[in-house]
């Protein structure tokens, strides 16, 4: 039977305030529970994902992890916007050079695929069209400033600065875990990776050029 935890959707304020970890034996705890719920949530969705299996792999218990999350849809928000978060941080946006900036999350995508995988899920589960969150939990203002200054400037095409973000993350995911073409993996060579490396610079140069 699926786990019927109250909990929340993206963007929707809980309905209590987790415990926050006070000792560093507790923030152990808590971040173990962070990197087992990625991959349990990773592998099996939101409906799917089993607190059992969290708690057992985690090294302890359903009330302590109610205590920091509220429940597991509360510990999936926590993994959630972190992944994002994690995106802006580890890849912040280029917007004079697109095409390097889809480089780089092609390669993030490598390194995390969990991280992908996460916000499929919440797409097939939570929000299938649409914007992924709410407006409020959107990590795209300091993006679309970016590309709509380097339009104004004449670096990179007109048109609606959101449409271009999408196409250029769309095409930089284009071998992504998810892809329902080709996955790739970090295992391959290292020549097939510079081969589509520069497939996709190119792509998205051509793509974006104010030209």
């Amino acid at each position: 039977m699926p786990d019927r935890t109250p909990g929340r959707s993206p963007g929707r304020t809980p309905d209590r305030t987790p415990d926050q970890p006070l000792t560093s034996r507790g923030a152990a705890t808590h971040r173990r529970i962070l990197d087992v719920a990625t991959r349990e949530f990773a592998e099996h969705g939101i409906a799917g994902a089993r607190v059992e299996r969290i708690v057992a792999a985690a090294r302890t218990n359903k009330a302590q992890l109610y205590a920091y999350f509220g429940s597991k849809d509360g510990l999936f928000d926590a993994i959630f916007f972190g992944s994002l978060d994690r995106i802006v941080n580890v890849v912040p946006i280029d917007a004079d050079d697109l095409a390097d900036w889809a480089v780089r999350l092609y390669d993030e995508y490598l390194r995390r695929p969990d991280l992908i995988r996460l916000a499929t899920w919440a797409r097939l589960e939570r929000r299938p069209a649409g914007h992924l969150v709410d407006d409020a939990d959107r990590r795209d203002d300091a993006k679309l400033r970016a590309i709509a200054e380097a339009q104004a400037a004449g670096r990179v095409r007109p048109g609606d600065p959101f449409d271009v973000l999408a196409l250029v993350i769309a095409m930089s995911m284009a071998w992504s875990p998810v892809s329902n073409v080709y996955a790739a993996t970090a295992d391959e060579p290292d020549d097939v990776h510079e081969r589509r490396r520069t497939l996709l610079r190119d792509a998205v140069r051509r793509a974006t050029s104010p030209h």
